[in-house]
């Protein structure tokens, strides 16, 4: 039997041994890909083959695939391989999924034609969502209103801080209605199986978890990281519960004594908590949390260094300078990828 292939010569069927057959026809369902500039290829990997492997096992065509480019140029991931796209943004995607791959700087790779075709293609009936930080063209097409979603731990807290209005869960992946989103990297199969149990049943998605030597299947509702206790190496009540408090102090005032009262504990226990368990004082991994957020705010916003030190809780730009450079040996001016404002485009 031919395998059967897309106009572009693309095989939709590979040969395989295990097989598995579906107890009810299903009809075909499209995917259209979207590669933001420097998307990342672990996100877009693992939403991808799981749809071939799917079809490998059925022995027929249950998903099709579409990649696409905004100019249908190669387009280099995060890791710098190119790719070649099928083509340019069509003026309306096959009806099924359009799945948005994002990557680092991706509020600098939502342009204006990005996000209008996306709210053209959700206007028209296609289920939209965003792997990795795809998340920010959906933000930026003014789609996530009033919606549950998701994007990679690292770019929540600057992503919040442009679209203030916006609240990103931080789990794995999101379904809600025709959003789809995930956090990227391996937790795109996540996504990716759960739509195959949907639409083809529960067999075929468990042996195509087996088939990518998956060992555990997440649910919709698991965290991103590991917990709080394996981070932390520490089972300790009290020190978990710290530094949960601390960090929500990002762009607050932060007093010791405030910290020690709504552990239930003396401040000198607190202090011998962190320097036993962390080897640093309270106030110090604060500070560290508070330089992690500005770096990604520098990296993934157009804030001002002077505005980004204020929502690290800093009181002068003077002292976040100062300390961003002593920990990460350069000054936050030269490290901002934003020098230049660009215009907001709608939804932000």
């Amino acid at each position: 039997m031919t395998s059967p292939v897309s106009p572009q010569g693309r095989q939709f069927v590979s040969r395989g041994i295990a097989h598995v057959t579906l107890s009810t026809p299903v009809e075909p369902i499209t995917v259209s890909f979207v590669l933001m500039r420097q998307f990342t290829m672990l996100a877009f990997t693992s939403a991808i083959e799981p749809l071939r492997v799917a079809n490998q096992l059925a022995g027929q065509v249950l998903f099709r695939w579409h990649v696409f480019s905004e100019d249908g140029k190669p387009i280099a991931c995060s890791n710098g391989v190119p790719l070649l796209p099928d083509g340019p943004l069509p003026p309306l995607a096959a009806p099924g999924y359009v799945l948005v791959c994002g990557g680092v700087e991706p509020d600098a790779a939502c342009s204006p034609a990005l996000t209008d075709w996306l709210r053209a293609q959700w206007r028209h009936g296609r289920i939209v969502g965003g792997l990795c930080t795809g998340a920010y063209a959906l933000a930026r097409a003014g789609i996530l209103d009033r919606r549950r979603f998701t994007l990679h731990w690292e770019n929540i807290r600057s992503f919040s801080e442009l679209f203030p209005k916006l609240t990103p869960e931080w789990q794995v992946f999101c379904v809600d209605d025709r959003i789809v989103t995930c956090a990227g990297g391996v937790a795109a199969a996540d996504l990716v199986l759960k739509l195959i149990d949907d639409h083809c049943g529960p067999e075929l998605s468990q042996t195509v978890m087996n088939m990518c030597l998956l060992t555990r299947r997440r649910d919709e509702g698991d965290e991103q990281t590991t917990s709080l206790t394996s981070r932390l190496g520490s089972r300790n009540r009290h020190l978990l519960k710290a530094v949960n408090y601390i960090e929500q102090c990002i762009e607050d005032t932060f007093r010791i004594d405030d910290c020690a009262e709504h552990v239930g504990v003396s401040r000198r226990q607190i202090e011998r908590l962190f320097q036993k368990n962390l080897g640093m004082t309270p106030l110090q991994y604060l500070n560290g949390v508070r330089l992690q957020h500005g770096r990604a705010l520098l990296a993934e916003t157009d804030m001002s260094v002077i505005d980004v030190a204020v929502a690290c809780g800093y009181g002068s730009s003077a002292h976040f300078s100062k300390s961003f450079r002593k920990k990460f040996g350069i000054s936050p001016h030269n490290f901002s990828h934003f020098r230049k404002k660009r215009p907001v485009q709608a939804g932000g």
